[in-house]
């Protein structure tokens, strides 16, 4: 039997990396590396359990469940730089599971507006231009991506070997 949980979790985005747009503008392209971010954010927090979460490397250290809090705050930034959204507020989410949702979700909506965007200087501002949220933001959750692939591989659960992270898609 397949619960609740599970088909709502069928259902978010980067299962799979969505195709790419039709041509290269400055927003397919930010588009496309929030993207890949979501796509690896899927894959590396897919599945993990409690002793996962909970699991540190070092006294000094973030859990895994800290970093998916991180990166989460970090959706938020990148979702308020293109949009007049209403963020979620981390504390607000209590479980794991809304967390992760509300992480992909974020990406995706970015992405979206990032997609339909061609001048992607309009999401400049007063203190920051938009490259900050590249090498800022969407660079920085990139990283904790794969902080949380070495996390879970050290708490007994690896990352699945059945993506490929070059094309964006399940191996066959």
């Amino acid at each position: 039997m397949v619960s609740v949980l599970s088909m709502a979790q069928d259902k978010l985005p980067y299962y799979e990396i969505p195709d790419p747009a039709k041509s290269y503008t400055a927003g397919s392209i930010a588009a496309r590396m929030v993207d890949g971010l979501g796509f690896r954010y899927y894959w590396a927090s897919e599945g993990l359990r409690a002793e996962d979460l909970s699991y540190k490397a070092a006294e000094s250290a973030r859990t895994s469940g800290e970093t998916i809090d991180h990166i989460l705050a970090l959706t938020n930034v990148i979702l308020k730089s293109v949009s007049d959204e209403t963020i979620v507020d981390v504390k607000t989410l209590t479980t794991f599971e809304a967390k992760r949702s509300q992480t992909l979700w974020n990406l995706k909506k970015a992405s979206d507006i990032l997609n339909a965007t061609e001048d992607i200087s309009k999401f400049d501002n007063d203190k920051f231009p938009f490259w900050n949220i590249i090498n800022g933001p969407i660079a920085d959750a990139i990283w904790h991506c794969g902080q949380l692939v070495t996390l879970r591989r050290a708490s007994g659960n690896p990352f699945t070997s059945n993506v490929n992270l070059f094309t964006g898609r399940l191996k066959k």
